[in-house]
């Protein structure tokens, strides 16, 4: 077994190299992921049985308390992505979740607030009289509810899954508001309210109810209409179908990643407290309640109901794939294509696929995080990525690939003024400055290590407008478009990683409409920025408080 011994910028590095599971070369030695590099840049995980990295030397100016130091992930298959060429690179990703290969047609990028709710509005109206309508959401306002209210078909049926701590917060909230519609409509409606295993006992009391929420939660925004998916950042309040900008793409025609995420919806359903008439909860019988029972116990059944949806479609899609491939082959593909046809089912060559990331860590759920890091790790020298979150609070392991691996980086934040927070009373007002601590830190190490030419920060700033965009768009190396792009609820940070429920997709596509739009759509979003200087924190606005950079190491996990 090859062993290497790197050094670099003081820190020792044990390299126990394996073969590449794609090129079967020396990862370290043959295995082009490494060949040519004039410098290479160790990740913060290890590939288990693959890729052991020991580090002895970390950099301490933004190190936790050890107790909060977040555990290092494992990935059963490694990619060499460097081995295959342009979108099949990233095929290893089917190795932990299922590929939905589908047509780029079927695949629409929106790009505003007032879009996305006539999208929506349309979406409610138009499946009145078809099998199912399926919102996964925290936080639902009256606008939409209203729409639901004026449904009368026997044959609808309507599941919603909000967070318990955000939907129950204040007299007036989003359980308060779909109780006339849970009573009209007692048999097509599912009301559940996900509650953390991890908010219990004398914390459950102790925490006032604006802050509960810090605990973690159900974060994870998806809306389905039969066939139809729509996957966002965005909540569904009227601040999103105005002038909080986020992101949005549109699934048509899609049946099997719709049927994924109405299982996945329904598995979380199932560990959560469901609504009744009356205003109470009661979890369904069997179940472990999430703060009252076992914490053990109910994570283990979670997990289990969650990765159930997840290898099942997992199973179909991999049968799915064998099918397609035999149909293929020399002999086969006349007769297949003439049975389609006769059936009337004849669809296109898949040149887009989907991979849904989910990331459940109470349960023992790290998918995103894994791909996330990895995808990182492997963009070569030249690549390009373009990576935005609303709230700026990267984990210490995403920072260390982005200031240590050979991609160039162009991360978009929120200015103070567009923050969520801006304005704010009490505690809360402060999260603003407390995000421009967190970006100064970050920039003076990107400064100290002389990356600004490679990794460059750029605040989004509009007059009346907040922002909440999350994801990242990656572009090859010679490359003018996106090949991949993630979008869904993850803010990259360390609730998004370690507390909350999060899911996204990752968007692989070859056809170039598609990815002009994935361009057009970073473009658009990157114009209302600027770049970020030295100069940028000497304005007024930028002045942090004492008290603000003493707590705000303690605190960062919680926002």
């Amino acid at each position: 077994m090859p062993v290497a011994l790197l050094e670099r910028d003081g820190a020792l590095l044990w390299l126990l190299a394996h073969s590449c599971s794609f090129c079967g070369s020396f990862l370290g030695s043959d295995c082009s992921a490494f060949a040519g590099a004039s410098t290479w840049s160790p990740s913060v995980f290890h590939y288990k049985k693959t890729l052991h990295l020991f580090f002895l030397h970390r950099s301490s100016w933004l190190l936790l308390a050890p107790l909060l130091t977040p555990p290092v992930p494992v990935i059963t298959a490694p990619p060499c992505s460097l081995c295959p060429e342009g979108a099949h690179r990233f095929q290893w990703i089917r190795n932990l979740v299922p590929e939905f290969g589908i047509s780029s047609s079927h695949v629409k990028v929106l790009s505003s607030p007032s879009e996305f709710y006539e999208l929506l509005k349309v979406s409610v109206f138009a499946f009145v009289m078809r099998r199912e309508l399926s919102l996964q959401v925290y936080c639902l306002e009256e606008t939409l509810e209203k729409s639901l209210q004026a449904k009368g078909s026997p044959d609808l049926r309507v599941s919603i899954l909000l967070d318990y701590t955000r939907g129950s917060r204040g007299r007036k909230n989003s359980r308060t508001m779909l109780i006339p519609l849970l009573q009209r409509f007692p048999k097509q409606v599912r009301v559940s309210l996900f509650h953390t295993p991890n908010l219990r006992g004398l914390l459950r009391l102790l925490i006032p109810e604006r802050f509960n929420e810090t605990i973690g939660l159900q974060h994870i925004k998806v809306y389905l209409f039969d066939d139809n998916v729509i996957l966002s950042g965005a909540n569904l309040s009227d601040l999103y179908f105005t002038n909080r900008q986020d992101r949005y793409v549109l699934l048509r025609d899609s049946p099997e990643i719709a049927d994924f995420f109405t299982e996945l919806v329904d598995a979380i359903g199932d560990v959560s407290l469901q609504l009744q008439q009356d205003d109470t909860v009661q979890m369904m019988e069997g179940m472990v309640h999430p703060y009252q029972g076992d914490k053990v116990a109910y994570c283990e059944i979670a997990n289990r109901r969650v990765m159930e949806v997840i290898n099942s479609a997992r199973t179909r899609q991999e049968q799915l794939h064998a099918k397609t491939f035999h149909s293929s082959q020399p002999g086969s593909s006349h007769l297949s294509q003439q049975g389609s046809q006769a059936s009337g089912d004849l669809k296109p060559e898949p040149d887009t696929w989907i991979y849904p990331l989910i990331q459940m860590k109470p349960f023992g759920i790290q998918i995103d995080e894994m791909v996330t890091e990895t995808l990182l790790t492997e963009a070569e020298r030249d690549a390009r990525i373009y990576l935005t979150t609303g709230y700026f609070n990267l984990t210490q392991a995403y920072m260390d690939l982005i200031l240590g691996t050979r991609a160039e980086y162009r991360i978009l934040l929120a200015s103070p003024e567009v923050n969520g927070f801006f304005g704010a009373k009490g505690v809360a007002g402060a999260i603003p400055a407390a995000y421009v601590y967190i970006e100064r830190q970050f920039y003076s190490e990107v400064c100290y290590l002389q990356q600004q030419e490679r990794v460059q920060l750029q605040e989004y700033s509009r007059a009346g407008w907040t922002f909440h965009a999350k994801g990242l768009w990656l572009y090859l190396a010679g490359s003018d478009l996106p090949c991949l792009t993630l979008i869904g609820s993850p803010n990259f940070g360390y609730r998004s990683v370690h507390r909350d429920l999060e899911a996204q997709v990752a968007i692989v596509t070859e056809n170039k409409a598609l990815q002009q739009q994935l361009h057009q759509e970073q473009e658009q979003l990157y114009l209302c920025s600027g770049v970020v200087s030295t100069s940028t924190f000497e304005q007024p606005n930028r002045y942090v408080k004492l008290w603000v950079k003493l707590v705000t190491p303690l605190i960062k996990n919680f926002f």
